[in-house]
């Protein structure tokens, strides 16, 4: 299959049908459950939907994406199935209702085919800390997805459903998207609603998603993306058409700080400088701008989404629904014990440091002056955009690890997301779309924008697509 849009036209020609395409991925799914991409399949419905499309199809009243099979972060509700944040603190909870996102992909007669693998409660650039195991990447089984979206990365990039959603709050998205060789979006700050995603920290956290090309990514955008009773942070901006199109010449500056640090590998590097070099060839401006605040955005980034994760994670108390310990013996060891058995290490770790920036007497010397570095991260980040219209960067600083290479060093792995943070950070959009390989293993080029301008950055991820060579 090209894309979502060949896809649809050969269901309206009938060279196929819905049912076909929807036993195929559970075929596929079954064969290559060694990936331990999904947590629940739901075979049974999808193919009941599945009929039901074909004859939507049929009388010609099918939505925008009829037939479309969709994975779905396991942090994200779907009404009647479990959501659990791949946490053993969620243990049997089952949603009431859908998210806002999935609502959407319903209403315009998507398929969604199961739960997707991710780290627990989103924390986490591996996809090591589910309670439910590791997903593998599918080009290299010995190497990490990319995380903590990793389930939703390995189906779309294993062939197991057409697109899929996951969360960003620090490049969940981007980074196991660069890690797995596929498309991954973080839309602006608000412009998808949150409502029915268990929140890690909400000031950063959102919806995004997997593709094999531009095209479907910004079709799966358009879809889900919109203002929201629900959720008072949704954007009311219009949504319009996200698919590329052809652009006039544009500036593109790069980040000089990002190309010349050391941890950057030096194949990324040489596939990113020549990139820069074609859009050069083609009349495009590029230049490189001074972001002497690069080394701030990891410490900013964990002291703010740790506090946030700290409030966020109180309401899982072994009280109300889930894992409660049956140690327990009086209610101050329910709480204590269930959360200490039903949280993984990751969690507490970042539970445990959020408190600690939030206390009496540590407020203001962390959160406090976090916050304020936000904001001049946001002022720095306008600037560049009011002389240029795209910043670019390498995706992450490395190919895909092997399991348990940064196991043992937490500093190592919350450094596998210098180059995402500033996007969520300053609530901009960004995409990463395959740039080239390095002994076969794929790593991804990334395109911000300035808010709500995602059009013009799927028109310039399009531009980009090929560029780094092999």
């Amino acid at each position: 299959m090209a894309n979502i849009a060949s896809y649809l036209q050969d269901l309206t020609n009938g060279t196929t049908t819905v049912r076909k395409t929807v036993e195929g991925f559970l075929a596929r799914i079954e064969e290559t459950k060694n990936l331990n991409a999904f947590l629940e399949v739901f075979a049974d419905e999808a193919l009941t939907r599945a009929d039901e499309i074909d004859q939507k199809i049929a009388a010609g009243q099918a939505g925008k994406l009829a037939g479309v099979v969709v994975g779905v972060k396991d942090n994200i509700c779907i009404e009647g199935h479990k959501v659990s944040a791949s946490s053993r603190i969620l243990e049997g909870f089952e949603s009431l209702y859908s998210a806002t996102a999935v609502e959407k992909l319903l209403a315009e007669d998507a398929i969604i085919i199961g739960r997707l693998n991710c780290d627990e409660f989103a924390m986490g650039s591996s996809n090591e800390n589910s309670y439910f195991g590791n997903a593998l990447n599918p080009i290299d089984n010995e190497r990490v997805p990319g995380g903590s979206s990793g389930g939703s990365a390995v189906a779309v990039a294993a062939g197991l459903c057409h697109v899929s959603l996951g969360s960003e709050t620090g490049g969940s998205v981007r980074q196991p998207a660069s890690f797995c060789g596929i498309v991954g979006v973080k839309p602006t700050y608000g412009r998808v609603s949150r409502h029915g995603l268990l929140a890690f920290a909400s000031s950063f956290d959102q919806i995004g998603s997997f593709a094999n090309n531009v095209e479907d990514a910004a079709l799966l955008l358009e879809v889900i993306s919109g203002t929201d009773e629900f959720d008072s942070t949704s954007s009311s901006k219009p949504v319009g058409d996200l698919q590329p199109k052809s652009i006039e010449k544009k500036k593109f500056a790069y980040l000089k700080e990002c190309v010349e640090n050391e941890a950057l590998d030096p194949s990324i590097r040489e596939s990113f400088m020549k990139a820069l070099e074609a859009l050069k060839a083609e009349g495009h401006q590029v230049e490189a701008v001074d972001f002497p605040m690069l080394d701030h955005l990891i410490p900013t980034y964990y002291v703010l989404t740790t506090a946030e994760a700290s409030s966020n994670l109180s309401r899982y108390d072994g009280m109300r629904y889930g894992y409660r310990s049956d140690k327990a013996t009086d209610l101050e060891s329910t709480y204590k014990l269930s959360r200490s058995e039903g949280f993984g290490t990751e969690v507490k770790r970042r539970i445990m440091l959020g408190t600690f920036v939030l206390s009496a007497g540590y407020y203001d010397a962390y959160y406090g002056k976090a916050q304020k570095v936000r904001r001049l991260l946001k002022e720095t980040t306008n600037k560049i955009f009011s002389e240029y219209d795209f910043i670019l960067s390498p995706t992450t600083p490395d190919v895909a690890f092997k399991f348990g290479e940064n196991t043992d060093d937490p500093i190592k792995m919350y450094l596998e997301d210098i180059y995402t943070v500033m996007a969520n950070l300053t609530g901009i959009p960004a995409v990463s779309i395959p740039l080239a390989e390095k002994n076969g293993l794929p790593f991804g080029i990334q395109v911000m924008a300035n808010e709500f301008q995602e059009q013009q950055m799927f028109s310039a991820a399009k531009l980009l697509s090929g560029k780094g060579g092999k």
